[in-house]
Parts: C-alpha cells; structure tokens; sequence
C-alpha cells in the first residue's frame, strides 16, 4: 500500500509516517516510480507507536515494541526489552507519584500556615481532586458559584469569612 492509505488506515498523516520512517521505526520499501510501499503489518506497527505514545512513552521507548512486533511477535509487549521498558516506566510513574504527594502535604502545611482553617476538611478531600471544589475556610458556608479576582476571574474565589476587611 502507498503512505497515503497507510495514513487513512493507521489514522495519522502522512508527514507522521515520514518521520517514524526517518526515526527507523517504520521501514518504507521503495517501488521502481520511488513511491515508499507499505506492507499490512505495518498498520499494526504504527497503531503500537500511537498506543505506546497516547500512553506516555517517548518515541525512543517504543523501539522495542516495534522491534518485537517487526520479529513476528503478535504483541509488542511479548518480548524480554519491552517488559523492561514497562518495569521502567512504571517505576517513573510511581516516584512522580511520590514526589507530587510530597509536593501536596507541604503544599497542605504552607496553605495552613498562612490561613489557618483554609484546608479542605476530610469530606471535602478527594484522592482524584476532579471534583472541582472550592476552597473555603472550615464551617464556613458555600457560597454561590462565582469568579474572583484571581488570574482574571478564571479560579474560583474563596469564601471570605473574615471579620476584617
């Protein structure tokens, strides 16, 4: 198959095939006319690359996958180097996980430092932080939703409770 069909049948586009092959993830053969020429097997390498990417891993991690894939494996994953590859990328993942609970609780202690009785109270807390909540002072009510002056209205503001201007 021509780069143009690759493209439309992996669903990316030309430019993206061009540079995998440059990368020497995807190999192009070349006909008489100097058109590359495609086989099936690669919509399955270039659907492992979007994967793997779509996943976090950089290009260069995707190698072994493809290599894999390129020796007759019917999954990229099924070799020694790519289980490798996950072990290393999963132990990333977890010392950024580290670092980003670190970063909370002394996020946490310096909120409480400056405004004592800020931090979200334990029914407030969640451990994926997608709920949109406001930060407000313990007890205090909610308050209606709004915009505060913070970065040009875009965060919401907290509730004021102060007794002092």
């Amino acid at each position: 198959m021509l780069i143009g069909e690759l493209a439309a049948r992996a669903g990316v586009s030309t430019r993206t095939l061009r540079y995998y092959e440059q990368q020497g993830l995807l190999p192009a053969r070349r006909a008489a006319n100097g058109y590359r020429e495609y086989e099936e097997s690669d919509v399955r390498l270039v659907a492992e690359i979007r994967g793997l990417l779509a996943s976090g891993f950089s290009l260069d991690d995707t190698r072994p996958f493809v290599d894999c894939l390129r020796a007759g494996h019917a999954d990229g994953a099924s070799c020694p180097e790519s289980v490798a590859v996950y072990q290393r990328k999963l132990a990333e993942i977890d010392a950024e996980i580290r670092t980003l609970i670190r970063r909370r609780a002394d996020m946490a202690g310096q909120l409480e430092r400056a405004c004592p009785g800020c931090a979200l109270t334990p029914e407030e807390e969640t451990n994926d932080h997608a709920d949109g909540r406001e930060l407000r002072r313990a007890g205090a009510p909610r308050r209606q939703a709004g915009t505060g002056r913070i970065l040009g209205g875009l965060v919401p503001s907290l509730q004021n409770d102060r007794a002092d201007p």
